[in-house]
């Protein structure tokens, strides 16, 4: 096939199209190459043989221009980050979505497939279970609570402590920005993609880790935060009490899926979860990095919090299992490459101050009431 890939010189997509091109596909990547992830342009990453073409996914002449050439697309390209320009999340990430399928139809194009990359974060807080009130989808925690340090989340009715469950894909309660564009980008996706008979499916990815991760943004990537501390001898914070629940997925387990995605015709029409398969508490994750760099100093706990930030989730990976995808690499394994590529990037200093400095500066990191 031909394929085009959105956002093929970022994470994913570059080792996407690794993949692609080494099965023999053609592979054309259109990518915008912006800061922060492309802080020095086009990274030298870029898969030998594709056919590069730098522009933004929204024009949509370049767009069309390019999806009369090809048989399928791998749409990864998205605005990300914990930022307050909300107007742009859903115009990136929403319009570009809504684009490809707005250029098939009027232009009558034979597309294979479309994969979409959508996000865990489309499920908030995820799924609980109290043991009289039954299941509930949490909304986000109020700030009084986190001010005073009250980390997990109560029933609605009863205020008891909820039992964490693994979330399929049937629950949808986005709390941010980024979120709501990913759950609203899959549901362009899939309806539009059902309505004008466009072969389509949604993946939701968990936390992906692994090399190429980009060192600059400033919210996501607890490996990538992780490591840097370490790597400079010191030790990361880990937020609230340490215990919040994280789902970490290898970025070569997420390309497993998007190839499944691109040839299954089981998978068309569906959404489906791309984890780990296994929960880690943050401090847990924190020294498996720590472990990767033989430190003798353990994350710190010092009472901060991120505004907005979910307190657990998990994702129930059962329906891509019953495709016959599962995850194949552990979170050491993730941690162990990231280490190795992360070696030798310089101003690693630099980067964390100004990491730090821009969350605090957008009111994300928070301290609990004395």
């Amino acid at each position: 096939m031909r394929i085009l890939v959105t956002g093929g010189a970022g994470f994913i997509g570059s080792h996407t199209c690794d993949r692609l091109v080494g099965l023999g596909h053609d592979v054309v990547v259109l990518d915008a190459l912006l800061a922060p992830v492309h802080r020095d342009g086009k990274p030298a990453y870029v898969t030998p043989g594709v056919e590069l073409f730098v522009g933004d996914v929204r024009n949509r002449e370049l767009l069309a221009n390019l999806l009369r050439r090809v048989d399928a697309v791998v749409h990864l390209a998205a605005y990300q980050d914990y930022l307050t320009d909300f107007g742009r999340f859903f115009d990136v990430n929403v319009t570009s979505t809504a684009r490809i399928y707005e250029t098939a139809v009027e232009e009558g194009l034979d597309l294979q497939r479309v994969v979409v990359a959508s996000s865990q974060s489309a499920m908030g807080e995820g799924l609980y279970r109290c043991a009289e009130h039954g299941k509930q989808t949490p909304d986000m925690r109020p700030e009084a609570s986190l001010r005073q340090g009250r980390w997990d989340i109560g029933c609605s009715v009863c205020d008891r402590e909820l039992e964490l469950l693994a979330t399929p894909e049937g629950v949808s309660n986005p709390q941010n920005a980024y979120g709501m564009s990913k759950f609203a980008a899959e549901m362009v996706a899939i309806n539009l993609g059902r309505r004008y008979g466009i072969p389509t499916v949604a993946l939701r990815y968990s936390i992906v880790q692994g090399p190429r991760q980009s060192v600059y943004n400033a919210y996501s990537g607890a490996c990538r935060i992780f490591c840097l501390h370490y790597m400079l001898g010191g030790s990361p914070v880990v937020y609230e009490d340490g215990q919040s629940i994280r789902d970490f997925v290898n970025i070569h387990d997420v390309v497993d899926a998007n190839e499944l995605a691109l040839v299954d015709e089981r998978a068309v029409g569906r959404v489906f979860n791309v984890g780990g398969g296994k929960a880690y508490t943050m401090s847990e994750f924190a020294d498996i990095v720590r472990q990767q760099y033989r430190s003798g100093l353990e994350a710190r706990v010092t009472g901060e919090y991120r505004f907005g930030d979910t307190r657990h989730i998990i994702s129930d990976i059962s329906a891509l299992g019953a495709l016959g995808w599962t995850p194949q690499r552990t979170a050491a394994m993730s941690v162990a490459e990231y280490a190795d590529w992360l070696h030798g990037t310089p101003d690693v200093d630099q980067i964390l101050a100004e990491a730090d400095a821009k969350m605090r500066s957008l009111g994300v990191v928070r301290q609990v009431a004395a």
